[in-house]
Order: structure tokens, then C-alpha cells, then sequence
């Protein structure tokens, strides 16, 4: 049975704007971030405060976003996934707009990562199962949970520390010019290879960078966004779709290939109604190197063990078949602990064609995010083709 959803390009991303800063913004709160990137989203969509009553946001309050900016909704989404709960976020935002429980809807992001500026207290939770199974451990960070699967998924592959670097180098040549990136030094596989090592196989430049920023998205309908300014930059959202599986990285269901990916990114393709052939560009949430990885392979793109020589073939670089992670993606341009937005947003500009370095003849991103330590996934097919 065809499944059902309100994407198909009824819906339409009007405002898209990040924070004017991103990286060290010690003079901002975490509150002030979500504001500072709501306000240029609206103004970017040619609307304002006034015209929402839709807001949607994760680890924050909705009611305290909402509040600082003096909305007053009527719909509110605060779904709290981890890192791609943005992408949840635009779903659900399409869902309410199609079935008229709002008609404008904000989506904010805004975090402290690095300055840790107005950020909730963040510790250990005896009650959940992280915080009886893992924790008492020693398995706390992102990087320490993180190393099983990345080296279940390359001992099942025959592939190695080189397939990881080469990710590393192929979004780096991305982020060179882009002089928001975070790290724009070139690098070379035996660079990344030989930089300090933070938890086995990662080096310093397999993970993520830790920063300030935030990003806000603006949503109507497709039929209201031809009477906005921003109409001629209206962004459509064509398919999506959302998994789970576990809080615990320890209980993946397979440790060598994560079933959300494939959940999510299936119901993407079959609700848009188009084929991996059909996509000109892909955003991959990129905390750590095998997340591309993994992404290439559990969303169709390449056959299984094909990813690593891939990125080493050069398909993932500008002039490549398939360009991923164009603003430098996680590693490079910018991480504040959720990094979601910043990929939606980058797939928004390349579609407008008004990224810093512009894949040409774009119709189609997919979008495809991670939520925690492999707890969620969540995937959006974005076009700048009007229905």
C-alpha cells in the first residue's frame, strides 16, 4: 500500500536563516541564539512574529522560545530526538499545516556548545537505561559510544582508518573556501591519520567540531508561499520520513548498519515518488567520519562495503556524482551538539543557489539526519521545483 503524507511539495520552506554568527559566541545565550536565528528567518521569509502560530524546537522549551519572541501558538511541537530532531520537526510542521492546525510555522535551533552560555545541566540520569547500562561504565561520550559500531561496520566490510580519513578530506575541500567553516586548513589521509587521537579509531579531525550557533526554518503551504517575496526562493518539501530504535548504542539491533536509516530514508523516497538517480546533492548529519559511511549505504546510495571508495574516488567532492555535506558538514563548518539545522539549512541555500560553493543544475537534496548515539533517524527530500 502507497503510503500517505502531506509532503509532495505542498509544503514550502520560506525563511531559512542561521544565527549571524556561528563557532565562539560567548555574548549570547543559548535563549538569545534561538532568537537572534527566528528573527532572520522571518525576515527572510517576509514575515514576522506576528504571523505565526505554529513553533516547533527541541531541548529548549517551546514555551520559552515562544515566549521571547511574543508568539502565542496554537500548535506547538517540542519532539526531542537528538541532533536530527529538526528534520522531525519539518515533518510534523507539514503534517499540522496540511491538516490546518497551523498556517506558519517557526522551527529554532539554538545552542551554547562551546561557550556554554544559558545551557541546562546536562548529567547523569540513574533512572534511564543509559544511566544504569552504560554510564557506570565509562561509556559517556559521543566518542567513546560511538567506537563499536564504527569498527563493527569496518571489520564487516574489510575497510579500515583510511576509509574514515577519507571522508574527513572530501568535506574538507568543501569547507576551504567557506569562511563560516570552522576548520578550513587543508588536510591530507595521512594528515588525519596522524592527529591526535581521541578514542580508537577516531582522530581529532574524525570528530566533530564544538560550537555557538543556531538556524531557523519558516513553513506554509505551498499555495501561500506564492503570494510571499520570499516566493521565488521557496524551498518545497517533496518526502520524509522517521525511526527509532534504542537509547543504548549497545542494543542496535545491528551494530554494522542502523535500521532507522533505512526506515527513514525509505519513506522518504516512496512519499516524494523519486529515485536515488533522481538527487543532485546530499546533507549527512556528520558528528563523527562513519556517519557518512553508514548513511551512504543504509539509505541506497551505494551497495554495502562501497562507501569507503566512494569518498576515496573523489564522488563526494565538488565535481563529484553525488556532493555531500557542501558547507563542510559537522567536522569542518559547525557542530553546537545538535547539528541537524545546519544541514537543512545548507540543502535550503544549494537549492536556492546561494551556497558558498554552489553544486550547479540543483533540483533535489535529501537530507538525512542521526539522533543521539544511533537512537533516531529522521530524512527529508527537499526541491526548489514548484508543484
Amino acid at each position: 500500500m502507497p503510503l500517505s503524507s502531506p509532503n509532495g511539495g505542498n509544503i514550502a520552506i520560506v525563511g531559512a536563516s542561521e544565527t549571524e554568527r556561528v563557532g565562539v559566541v560567548p555574548d549570547m545565550s543559548m535563549i538569545q541564539l534561538h532568537a537572534d536565528a527566528a528573527r532572520r528567518a522571518l525576515k527572510d521569509a517576509g514575515l514576522t512574529p506576528a504571523d505565526v502560530d505554529g513553533i516547533a524546537t527541541a531541548e529548549t522549551q517551546v514555551i520559552e522560545v515562544a515566549a521571547m519572541l511574543g508568539i502565542r501558538p496554537r500548535w506547538m511541537d517540542g519532539t526531542t530526538i537528538g541532533g536530527c530532531s529538526f528534520m522531525a520537526h519539518v515533518r510534523h510542521a507539514a503534517a499540522a499545516i496540511a491538516t490546518g492546525q497551523a498556517s506558519v510555522v517557526l522551527i529554532t535551533h539554538g545552542e551554547s556548545g562551546r561557550s556554554w552560555v544559558g545551557m541546562p545541566n546536562y548529567s547523569m540520569n540513574p533512572r534511564g537505561p543509559d544511566g544504569q547500562f552504560e554510564q557506570p561504565y565509562g561509556a559517556i561520550a559521543p566518542y567513546s559510544l560511538f567506537t563499536l559500531p564504527a569498527l563493527a561496520f569496518l571489520k564487516a566490510r574489510g575497510m579500515g582508518q583510511r576509509d574514515l580519513a577519507e571522508v574527513v578530506v572530501a568535506q574538507r575541500e568543501w569547507a576551504i573556501p567557506n569562511e563560516r567553516a570552522q576548520r578550513r586548513t587543508p588536510v591530507t589521509v595521512e594528515d588525519v591519520l596522524a592527529g591526535p587521537r581521541v578514542a580508537y579509531p577516531f582522530t581529532r579531525d574524525m570528530c566533530c567540531v564544538v560550537t555557538d550557533g543556531g538556524g531557523a526554518l519558516v513553513l506554509v503551504s505551498a499555495e501561500r508561499a506564492r503570494d510571499l517575496p520570499s516566493a521565488k526562493r521557496a524551498v518545497y518539501l517533496m518526502g520524509s520520513g522517521e525511526s527509532c530504535e534504542s537509547v543504548l548504542v549497545s542494543q542496535m539491533d545491528d551494530l554494522t548498519s542502523f535500521g532507522s536509516f533505512r526506515r527513514a530514508s525509505a519513506e522518504a523516497f516512496e512519499t516524494a515518488g523519486v529515485t536515488h538517480a533522481d538527487i543532485d546533492h546530499a546533507m549527512f548529519y556528520d558528528a563523527f567520519a562513519h556517519l557518512p559511511l553508514y548513511m551512504l549505504e543504509d539509505t541506497g546510495f551505494v551497495g554495502f562495503g562501497e562507501s569507503g571508495a566512494f569518498h576515496a574516488e573523489g564522488h563526494t567532492r565538488p565535481g563529484g556524482r553525488l556532493p555531500i555535506n557542501t558547507n563542510g558538514g559537522g567536522m569542518s563548518y559547525t557542530h553546537s551538539g545538535m547539528y541537524g539545522m545546519y544541514a537543512i539549512q545548507e540543502a535550503v541555500r544549494q537549492l536556492r543557489g546561494e551556497a558558498v560553493v554552489q553544486v550547479p543544475d540543483m533540483k533535489l537534496s535529501f537530507v538525512q539526519g542521526v539522533g543521539g548515539l544511533f537512537w533516531s533517524a529522521a530524512s527529508l527530500i527537499l526541491s526548489n521545483q514548484a508543484p
